[in-house]
């Protein structure tokens, strides 16, 4: 099914007719799965449906001018484009419309994400890579309208920096630079804030994105005339023209439904893009959407009669079959058979995939209706059994859930029994869960060798020539060493070029390495974390720094939604090992002093979250994560970059272990866990605690997502048996999450003796100036009164009471 890949100096009049008929075949192949599809989803079969018809002729010219190694960053309705390049099967669109779990059958997500969200295969299954040069590849889809756009810049960044950097290592990745990355986008999601954003980023950067709008004047039921200014969004970036003396972009304008035309453009564009590397972006006007949005409802609810007369008149395939009789490609007659035969093929395709959907399931309801005959003839309760198992028999066409929540309630019938029968049913929902809760949980982190959690801890090394030097000290020339061993290492970030970061932790480095490398970026945090994404998806290894820990909500959208979902909604098919470095904790002032811990470490689930205490500790996880193939947010004590610290010997070579707690003091009387700057006032109160007979021990989280894998934590608790979690996040933030990891999933309730307590900030954001501080988060005397406090409950005589 797929396009030929470029259209020939010299071609036949025969061939040229052939490659015409092969691109309506896929027109008219799309359009039918789009037809179909609803139907599908009416009847039941499926939950969801948002198709690409409508689309089908700039997706096919856009396929044409796509060459292998450039990449697609694009969103839920460019079914014909995959289809087009040889990666969208008749069997794979309705597997994905069905969400089956069998990743063969259902090669864009096994089921995780609806259909219409695509993706290439990048990695093997060991996590190596494969070569992206020789392929054409897509970025796995997300479904949040714009975001995309993101990590198409850093994608089309990567070009550039193949292209230009002294030493990187291109050899599967880029071949000088080539590369153009390809964005689509709805016209009404042009409005989101993280369009722009990226528009400008690109053309700043002068990066080879061609990016593709389709137009058809609606977003859901909202016309254009509500979402952008002038109703037409080419008009408006009419900015960014270049021109001969401005670098900027091109822009091209073209109708959807005219066959040469869009040939034409997207040709230009691409060209335009690969040799000069300059973004385009191609406006596709005039375009439909036959069946409306989605499945949720119907256009002809908020389209006036004489649209949808105009759509039908305007439909880029009716028009295509127009040109095609007015040019003498084909006849009438001869496009009917064709279109009647691509019916059949289209059903055909949907019936085998239906029938592969359920072929595992009919044969677990036949194993359960039989294990449920067996288990009624050997219980009391007989009737209420075969009850469930004629229900079961009743559903024709069973998914998985049918199967195991009737397998599961019948065993509520036995509990007082014991049967062979029973023993027989328990032990088949056990291999039921064992086989089948994989398919839906996992691939949250890399389950190859290169898991972050398998490395090894390298200590840091000191000697008698070790001297004492400010944090940053070490952090610069632990970066030092990383970029020079790691050619492929690239960071990038607000100040982290010229100045070297803001609290000069990259000191020189740029100067050293280039402005490729160590490159300053605008104040745009979402497009900072995006070209993170898209270089790690080219093969590069990016770092890409938010200035603070409370500008990061301006990125959130996009590590939660794209990063962290990356490996599980692709099923380990595709990878993007960034690290977010940033900094926070114990400042001054509400915007630069947050903790918002809490929220991250529930919104970034797939991610590793870290809290070093201090800058040996950062180029540790640094080193790390360097090794692994994981993304993960780094973050940085503010307050520590001037205090004085060893410099180790091992620069480069020493490593943090993640998921590992530290024992920082040893004691009997407490356990006391913190993390970050906070760790250093506990450091300092558990000093205090031993003037007044309280041995506390301390330990550092470290690593909050994943945390204490090795339950060292639950091991100290069986010595001490009391508990205290002080966290400078807001109340039931990081410290809640900390509690439940270690009294539930560690089991230390078993062996406390005092209640588990947290001692967390204000729910206030810090307050400015040191005063601030002080009334806002934890202070030392909070600390040692909280502790006191748990000590006199627990032996009053021994430790009266203090205030």
């Amino acid at each position: 099914m797929q396009t030929k890949p470029e259209t020939k100096q010299d071609i036949s009049f025969e061939d040229f007719k052939n490659e015409i008929l092969n691109d309506y075949r896929i027109a008219v192949t799309s359009r039918e799965c789009s037809l179909l599809g609803r139907r599908e989803v009416l009847t039941g079969k499926a939950k969801f449906g948002i198709f690409g018809d409508g689309k089908e002729l700039p997706q096919l010219a856009m396929a044409k001018a796509f060459k292998n190694g450039d990449f697609r960053s694009g969103y839920y309705r460019d079914q014909t484009f995959m289809m087009a390049i040889g990666e969208l099967s008749i069997k794979h669109f309705f597997a994905g419309l069905y969400a089956h779990t069998d990743i063969e059958k259902e090669p864009m997500s096994a089921g995780r994400q609806m259909g219409g969200h695509f993706l290439t295969t990048s990695n093997n299954p060991d996590g190596s890579w494969v070569d992206l040069t020789a392929q054409k590849n897509s970025s796995s889809d997300i479904s949040p309208t714009g975001g995309q756009m993101a990590r198409l810049l850093g994608l089309a960044q990567a070009s550039k920096i193949y292209r230009h950097a002294k030493d990187v290592k291109a050899e599967g990745f880029s071949v000088n630079g080539n590369e153009v990355a390809w964005g689509t986008i709805g016209n009404a999601s042009t409005s989101e804030g993280i369009f722009f954003e990226t528009i400008n980023a690109a053309g700043v950067m002068q990066v080879p994105m061609v990016i593709s709008i389709w137009d058809d004047e609606y977003g859901i039921s909202v016309h254009a005339k509500h979402q952008t200014t002038k109703e037409n969004i080419s008009e408006i970036l009419k900015g960014f023209q270049r021109t001969e003396a401005e670098a900027g972009y091109e822009i091209i304008v073209v109708k959807g439904w005219d066959y040469p035309s869009l040939i034409e453009a997207f040709n230009k564009a691409g060209k335009i893009a690969r040799e000069e590397h300059v973004p385009v972006i191609l406006h596709v006007t005039e375009l439909t959407q036959p069946q409306g949005h989605s499945t949720s409802g119907s256009h002809e609810r908020y389209k006036s009669e004489e649209r949808l007369k105009w759509e039908k008149e305007h439909d880029c395939n009716l028009k295509l079959r127009e040109w095609m009789i007015a040019n003498n490609f084909a006849t009438d007659e001869e496009l009917n058979q064709l279109e009647k035969k691509i019916k059949k093929e289209v059903r055909d395709g949907k019936k085998e995939a239906w029938s592969e959907f359920l072929a595992p399931i009919k044969t677990d309801k036949k194993m359960v209706v039989s294990l449920l005959a067996d288990l009624a003839n050997n219980s009391e309760n007989k009737s209420f059994i075969n009850r469930l198992k004629n229900d079961l028999i009743s559903i024709d066409e069973p998914v998985k859930r049918n199967v195991i929540s009737i397998a599961r309630k019948a065993l509520r019938y036995t509990i007082h029994e014991d049967s062979d029968a029973k023993k027989a049913l328990q032990q088949w929902i056990k291999s039921f869960y064992t086989r089948t809760q994989p398919e839906y949980s996992s691939h949250l982190y890399s389950e190859t060798k290169n898991n972050a959690t398998n490395i090894a801890e390298v200590a840091p090394q000191y000697n008698e020539n070790s001297e004492l030097v400010d944090g940053r000290i070490v952090l610069r020339d632990n970066f030092d060493k990383l970029f020079g061993k790691n050619p492929n290492a690239v960071i990038f970030g607000e100040d982290s070029g010229n100045i070297g970061d803001v609290n000069q932790g990259l000191e020189g480095l740029q100067k050293k390495y280039g402005d490729l490398r160590i490159a300053d970026a605008g104040i745009r945090e979402a497009t900072i974390v995006g070209q993170g994404i898209g270089l790690a998806l080219r093969g590069l290894r990016p770092i890409a720094e938010i200035q603070y820990l409370d500008y990061i909500m301006y990125a959130l959208y996009v590590l939660t939604d794209d990063l962290a979902t990356l490996l599980y909604r692709t099923v380990g098919k595709q990878k993007a090992p960034v690290i977010i470095r940033t900094r926070g904790h114990r400042l001054e002032g509400i915007w630069h002093a947050g903790s918002q811990m809490g929220g991250l470490i529930h919104l970034l689930r797939g991610m590793y979250v870290l809290a070093p205490r201090n800058m040996t500790k950062a180029a540790g996880f640094y080193n790390t994560l360097m090794e692994s193939d994981e993304p993960a947010l780094v973050i940085e004590s503010l307050n520590g970059y001037r205090l004085k610290e060893k410099l180790p010997a091992n620069l480069g070579e020493l490593k943090t272990p993640i998921g590992v707690v530290e024992t920082i003091k040893e004691g009997t009387d407490i356990t006391l866990v913190s993390y970050g700057s906070t760790l250093r006032i506990v450091e300092q109160v558990a000093k205090e605690l031993h003037e007044v007979s309280i041995d506390a021990e301390v330990i550092d989280a470290q690593t909050l997502l994943p945390f204490d894998i090795n339950h060292d934590t639950l091991k100290s608790i069986k010595k001490t048996n009391r508990l205290l979690v002080i966290d400078e996040d807001v109340p039931g933030g990081c410290s809640a999450y900390l509690l439940q990891e270690i009294v539930e999933n560690q089991g230390a309730y078993k062996f406390l003796d005092s209640a588990p307590q947290t001692l967390s900030a204000k729910a206030h954001r810090p307050a400015y100036a040191s005063d601030g501080d002080y009334f806002s988060k934890p202070n030392a005397e909070d600390i040692f009164e909280k502790v006191y406090a748990i000590m006199h409950e627990a032996n009053p005589g021994k430790y009266p009471k203090l205030r």
